[in-house]
């Protein structure tokens, strides 16, 4: 028998309290609420809002008014989150519970509402997790077992009725989720082979049109992963406006037409995000990737006064990536390397070094540390020519591949410094032996 669907509305990612404290909702979701859930005999749903862009369309809506329980956390007043808890107040009169951080105060407009509290240490970490999921569970196994209305919509306005919704429709809704999870799973298993097994999945698909947008995110960047530049650009093209025109997807597709060598396209883009978006790391970090391209073009076809024109312009973009958000260390460690190309006696390296390797050990000290974490630390230890450092950041980064360009850029970093510092006579044999390692993985 099919267990109970439950969406759960909750942020995504690392995101900061109004205290200063980081976060981990992606840790509280595996830790605590997926299996509290699962324990209580529910199906767990999450949507697809990391991915999104916190889009909210069609698939959200039918999660919310469809899924017969819900559970909501209100840490931060998410405004996507607390928008999505109107929504499901205003159709479902049963079966939704809240959590929040018991640090958090709650909006006047929710303190009448009964909320479970968990704990967050001082670093945004679950402690005595345990009992906070075995308060959840016991709560979603309350209102499994005794019906009463939770809504404050349909407990202040007796004479509303919930909206009767057809046996077919939750059939049909449960069929679609289902699917979903499949197409996942085989987009999961695609990536690890080659683009020619992506393209398999999508076309079980059929009409780009028709495709959720969760699924249509998952094989954008499968196709990403696989290196399939030429059907990234081609999917952005058939995808529906309002989600081609998020910015996760127009970054994407800046950084698919660069690394297809469409330099002008993928700068226009890039641009035209800053200008309706304002500035961003990651945007800043995309623009900045191109203009170095387009220095090392012009530097091996000999045109040296072009050359150091764009690695001006490559340095200048990832300092003003690196100034919109310091805490993103990715435009920092690239406006370094790139200083050391353009003039090491620059003094602004030698400011921004120490810098960058502090955002990203907090980073790291964060939550689960991944592959560019490693990268970067092994880079910049090869910046500061610090040999053990990098040895012990390079075994780390080695561990931590997750698809194949990531250590092809890494390596294509440190042969720029390796180049420019045997033009200075300088040892650079332990940096070959470095990249040597990285290409072993592409």
């Amino acid at each position: 028998m099919a267990k109970p669907l439950c969406f759960v509305l909750m942020p995504f990612g690392i995101k900061t309290d109004p205290s200063g404290i980081k976060i981990n909702f992606d840790a509280i979701y595996d830790e605590m609420i997926h299996p509290a859930i699962e324990h209580a005999g529910l199906e767990p749903i999450r949507a697809d809002e990391e991915k999104a862009g916190g889009m909210i369309h069609k698939a959200m809506f039918e999660r919310l008014i469809l899924c017969e329980y819900a559970v909501a956390d209100l840490t931060t007043a998410n405004a996507n989150v607390f928008y999505e808890l109107g929504v499901r107040h205003a159709v479902r009169p049963f079966k939704t519970v809240l959590i929040f951080n018991e640090r958090m105060q709650l909006p006047f407009d929710l303190n009448m509402l009964r909320a479970l509290p968990y704990k967050l240490d001082n670093n945004g970490r679950l402690t005595d997790k345990d009992t906070g999921l075995a308060n959840l569970k016991m709560k979603l196994e309350q209102i499994k077992a005794e019906t009463y209305v939770d809504s404050p919509l349909f407990q202040l306005f007796k004479e509303l009725k919930p909206q009767s919704l057809a046996h077919e429709a939750t059939d049909i809704f449960r069929e679609q989720v289902l699917y979903s999870q499949q197409i996942k799973e085989k987009l999961k298993e695609a990536r690890k082979k080659n683009k020619e097994a992506v393209k398999e999945v999508e076309k079980e698909l059929g009409e780009i049109s028709d495709v959720e947008s969760g699924i249509l995110i998952d094989l954008f960047l499968s196709y990403r992963a696989t290196k399939a530049w030429d059907e990234m650009i081609e999917l952005v093209s058939e995808m529906p406006r309002p989600l081609s025109d998020r910015v996760m997807i127009q970054e994407q597709l800046a950084f698919a037409l660069n690394r297809n060598k469409q330099r002008d396209k993928a700068e226009d883009t890039l641009l035209e995000i800053i200008k309706k978006s304002g500035p961003s790391s990651e945007t800043y970090g995309l623009l900045g990737r191109v203009y170095k391209d387009r220095w090392e073009e012009a530097k091996n076809e000999g045109d040296e006064f072009i050359a150091k024109g764009f690695l001006k312009k490559a340095v200048e973009t990832y300092i003003k990536g690196f100034e919109a958000d310091w805490r993103d260390f990715f435009p920092g460690v690239n406006a370094v390397t790139l200083l050391e190309l353009l003039n090491p006696d620059d003094p602004r390296q030698k400011e921004l070094l120490p810098v960058v390797m502090y955002a990203v050990k907090q980073k790291i000290a964060r939550g689960e540390p991944d592959y560019w974490d490693y990268a970067t630390l092994l880079e910049l230890s090869v910046l500061a020519n610090d040999q053990a450092q990098a040895i012990e950041y390079l075994e780390n980064s080695l561990a931590s591949i997750r698809e194949p360009w990531e250590p092809e850029t890494t390596a294509r970093n440190l042969r720029l410094i390796r180049e420019t510092r045997e033009k200075r006579n300088e040892d650079t044999a332990w940096i070959k032996k470095i990249e040597e390692e990285l290409l072993k993985k592409t």
